[in-house]
């Protein structure tokens, strides 16, 4: 069974793009977590989102939770063989050609298509030639991010690189006993035991990641006190400041914690404006962190202001149509 820390020598890279996508830390994050998993211990993930972290710690047990049903099902599809590299590759390049002769037409045919039959293909298609790899839905769960601009979008080698993304994927879970669950934190909490560890990614505070459901600081408290009173180990992935400000969620919720701290550059966005450098925290249970000096550093949690602010790059992401 995986046990951490450990070092990975290569990371993958899932064919789902997200915002807030953990890709660039996921080594500081299993260089940063100590956890043996014994008998029917599971890795749980209440807040999957692109898969990222789950995939490369590749863990023997998961229960891997989301509200968002179409990431769910994707996974689900590649679980059980019906999203491979050979079927992925002969449908991109069939809906390919389609949009290199139909463009922006076609693109929005297919996203037509994808919110009446709701298609792990078509959400595939979506995702990867949408506007600047946005996942963004609206209040009745459309899928709404526009065309990407780019009708050749899906060239042999683009192509390519998606089935092998899927082919690695399919690796990454062959042989293990992993659960995807369409579920909110809640019902992930539910079946914890001691011997599990449950990493937590959530949203940022007020931002409506998928429009799939709001999360705003009530939310962001009550699953802070529900984190903490878990029976095993724990992690959670928060923003701590950014060139506009710190969020003080961290130190008013997670002071009792244990913090590393790495920074990193986000590459999803609307616009070049909202792809900002930014310090990530890992907040984890005392007891199942360690130490990399050579990599992270430790730094005092900030004491909470009177009010909590929602950063000015999320604002505008979250009033975009």
């Amino acid at each position: 069974m995986t046990s951490l820390p450990f070092e990975i020598a290569h990371i993958g890279v899932p064919p789902i793009k997200c915002q807030g996508i953990k890709t660039k830390l996921v080594s500081f994050l299993c260089r940063s977590i100590r956890w043996t998993p014994t008998g029917e211990a599971r890795w749980i993930e209440p807040f999957l989102g692109s898969g990222v972290v789950a995939l490369n710690v590749a863990p023997q047990r998961a229960l891997l939770c989301d509200t968002n049903k179409h990431i769910i099902g994707f996974y689900q599809a590649v679980q059980l063989g019906d999203i491979s590299r050979t079927t992925t590759r002969d449908f991109l390049e069939c809906e390919g050609k389609k949009l290199a002769v139909g463009g922006a037409d076609y693109y929005y045919e297919v996203r037509a298509r994808f919110n009446r039959l709701g298609s792990p293909f078509d959400f595939l298609f979506l995702n990867r030639s949408c506007f600047n790899g946005v996942m963004r839905f609206n209040s009745k769960g459309h899928f709404n991010v526009p065309f990407g601009h780019k009708p050749e979008r899906f060239t042999k080698a683009y192509i390519t690189k998606i089935v092998n993304q899927i082919g690695w994927v399919a690796r990454q879970m062959q042989d293990k006993d992993w659960e995807f669950r369409v579920a909110p934190w809640q019902e992930a909490f539910r079946s914890v035991s001691p011997a599990d560890f449950v990493y937590l990614d959530p949203p940022y505070i007020g931002r409506h990641t998928d429009y799939y459901n709001a999360w705003d600081e009530m939310e962001a408290e009550a699953l802070a006190r529900a984190t903490k009173a878990l029976p095993c180990g724990y992690a959670l992935s928060m923003w701590l400041e950014n060139r506009h400000r710190k969020n003080e969620h961290v130190g008013k919720c997670w002071g009792d914690t244990e913090m590393r701290v790495c920074g990193h550059f986000y590459h999803v966005g609307s616009t070049e404006g909202l792809r900002n450098a930014m310090d990530e925290a890992l907040l984890i249970k005392p007891g199942f962190a360690t130490i990399d000096p050579g990599k992270q550093h430790t730094r005092k949690i900030p004491a909470p202001d009177a009010q909590l602010a929602l950063l000015p790059e999320l604002q505008a992401m979250d009033t975009a149509s």
